[in-house]
């Protein structure tokens, strides 16, 4: 990772977190695979010059908001994703979820390579935290992109399950994001 530093307000204009559900159960096959975009969302990026730590150093805190989730994409199911099912989507996540926020805050930096590497936090969602790591890479300078899976169970939240537990969401929940820093304003 290159050596960019200085203080980064990042939000959707120069970012994009979404998130990769997967379907379990007897009638996975009635359901789709999900792509959600978290539309909502600013994150604070605060990397020192090399005589103060550098990237390693960097402290990372995001905000969520969980009213924002938008159903991008779903593939596979027996039919497919309509407009109405994503509004029943958006509704349902609503339901389990509410419209609150999840909350990221970094705890350390761990260069991988030239350009890769990790950032490992505490994610809290519901008032429930838990440890993250979220793998990360450079494709160019100033440009990042990472990844990570979540439990829900870890934080409280039941994987949703329709037609009497026989069409069941996966525990595990992707990450995935993107970040220009070259593009982010100062705080």
């Amino acid at each position: 990772m290159t050596a960019i530093t200085g203080n980064f307000k990042l939000g959707p204009d120069n970012g994009r977190i979404v998130l990769k559900t997967g379907r379990a159960g007897l009638a996975a096959v009635a359901g789709h695979d999900l792509t959600i975009e978290i539309t909502g969302w600013s994150a604070q990026v605060e990397v020192p010059d090399e005589d103060a730590g550098g990237v390693t150093a960097a402290t990372i805190t995001a905000r969520l908001d969980l009213g924002s989730l938008a159903v991008r994409e779903g593939t596979g199911g027996a039919k497919p994703l309509t407009d109405s099912d994503r509004r029943d989507i958006k509704k349902t996540i609503g339901g389990i979820l509410g419209d609150g926020e999840a909350t990221f805050t970094s705890s350390r930096i761990v260069r991988s390579g030239a350009s890769g590497g990790a950032i490992e936090g505490t994610l809290t969602i519901k008032g429930k935290s838990q440890p993250v790591r979220l793998q990360v890479t450079e494709p160019q300078p100033g440009k990042y992109r990472g990844s990570a899976t979540i439990q829900q169970t870890a934080f409280g939240i039941k994987p949703y399950s329709g037609f009497f537990g026989a069409l069941k969401l996966r525990d595990e929940v992707g990450v995935e994001f993107e970040a220009d820093l070259n593009s982010a304003g100062s705080p």
